[in-house]
């Protein structure tokens, strides 16, 4: 691939990157009047046509998200940013929190004049604390510049943003659970419809978008839709549903690799590019056994899939649930499949909210057969069970409200689908082993 010159994090290694003066050195906030005095169909609809898709995860586009807002509503209308980032994997939103928080407040102004929102949450993961002190400075330098509160620029756009951090809960990330966290309950998720944007934070429109979506809106607005549908993958002409992976996107690379890093490249590059050319290599001479592509919750590619684009289509081709937040870890040949997909469940069951009842006991089933056949207890047909149980919870078979279960299931479905082997081998030695210590035993 050609060098690609990073716009995401273009600023983020130059010195006192987070401080208002030097991001207004470097353009920012040098059009934010024109564009606060644009109407804000018209900011809807150049976002509508650049083909943003949210960062967070789900891939929806940016643009149609905001025009579900009820017509002529009287407000309040509310803007809440997902900022929890509790994915495992993902770190690209702290990066930007950190490195250049003004970035993100000019995209959060600019989705604000465009849903016609005075108030913004931005909802934000309590383990990042640098993150929190970084963007509460920030925010205050821009009240004090008069770029928040009333009448901003003299355009009569009038907006505050509270930060508001969470309280460490994987379940925060989705954002009807985001909403009632924010309002002070258990982060229950919603059943849906009505979607947050009919009837979202205190029960009024809502419109949530992720941090880097927000980062990649200023872009588009200062640089224009072309631009930005000139990074990244097209449209397939043979899929009338794909409607293209356009821009840059942040990738994170972790696990075995000797370097872990976070790079901005187009979508639609290769894992085995990111580890290759990015992360210096599979780590300690090894090779790698499996990568999953966005986070835990969706998926593995196996070594034969290393070079499928991971854009929003490219992983779906392959068995996975999808792109998610393009957190890439690699595991190597010398780790055992059993063991990951354990950390998976595990992780999926301690952070179930616990509301759907197949979630809840069946990432807590999943945990256990696992847990057993790491004990040396298990059988071959645990795995046909595991298949049954992962195949029974999530919106897919619809027997939950939100998507976790779906997250905790699909590992599960794809490591079994496309490791089998290494999980028959390996229930084979360990019960043998542990069969053969019993028999020593027993003769003493």
């Amino acid at each position: 691939m050609a060098k690609f010159e990073p716009v995401l994090f273009a600023r983020i290694n130059k010195p006192d990157s987070t401080s208002l003066k030097t991001y207004m050195a470097d353009g920012g906030y040098a059009r934010i009047k024109e564009i606060l005095s644009m109407a804000p169909v018209d900011v809807i609809n150049v976002v509508k046509d650049s083909g943003l898709r949210g960062r967070g995860g789900a891939g929806f586009p940016c643009g149609l998200k905001w025009t579900f807002l009820p017509k002529d509503h009287p407000g309040p209308i509310y803007l809440c940013i997902n900022a929890d980032e509790s994915e495992p994997g993902t770190f690209n939103n702290r990066i930007l929190m950190e490195k250049d928080p003004h970035q993100l407040i000019e995209g959060i102004m600019i989705a604000c004049h465009a849903i016609k929102s005075n108030n913004a949450y931005l909802y934000l993961r309590y383990e990042y604390g640098h993150s929190y002190r970084t963007l509460d400075a920030a925010i205050k330098e821009c009240y004090a510049a008069g770029l928040l509160g009333k009448n901003i620029k003299g355009t009569g756009f009038n907006l505050d943003i509270v930060l508001h951090r969470g309280a460490g809960a994987y379940i925060c990330g989705e954002e009807t659970g985001l909403i009632e966290s924010l309002e002070g309950k258990r982060a229950w998720p919603r059943i849906k419809p009505p979607f947050p944007a009919i009837e979202g934070l205190f029960r009024k429109p809502t419109i949530v978008n992720n941090v880097e979506t927000l980062c990649c809106v200023t872009h588009i607005l200062y640089r224009g839709k072309e631009w930005f549908q000139s990074i990244g993958v097209p449209p397939d002409p043979n899929n009338p549903r794909d409607p293209g992976s356009y821009g840059p996107k942040l990738y994170c690379v972790s696990g075995h690799v000797n370097k872990p890093c976070c790079v901005e490249l187009p979508l639609g590059v290769t894992a085995r590019e990111l580890i290759e050319e990015h992360a210096g290599g599979v780590w300690k001479g090894r090779k790698a056994k499996a990568v999953v592509p966005g986070g835990i919750s969706m998926g593995f590619l196996s070594d034969k899939e290393f070079d499928t684009k991971l854009d929003f289509a490219g992983p779906g081709k392959v068995g996975c649930l999808g792109l998610g937040t393009a957190a890439v870890v690699v595991i190597d040949d010398q780790t055992s499949m059993v063991d990951v997909l354990f950390n998976c469940c595990r992780f999926m069951s301690h952070e179930s909210c616990g509301q759907c009842t197949p979630c809840r006991e069946g990432t807590a089933w999943m945990t256990k057969i696992l847990t057993r056949i790491r004990a040396g207890q298990g059988r071959l047909e645990d795995l046909d069970l595991l298949m049954e149980v992962a195949g029974s919870m999530g919106i897919i078979p619809g027997t939950t409200i939100c998507g976790l279960s779906d997250g905790a299931a699909w590992p599960v479905k794809n490591a079994i689908s496309k490791f089998r082997g290494d999980f028959e081998e390996y229930i084979n030695s360990k019960r043998a082993t542990v069969t053969s210590a019993q028999k020593l035993m027993e003769a003493h």
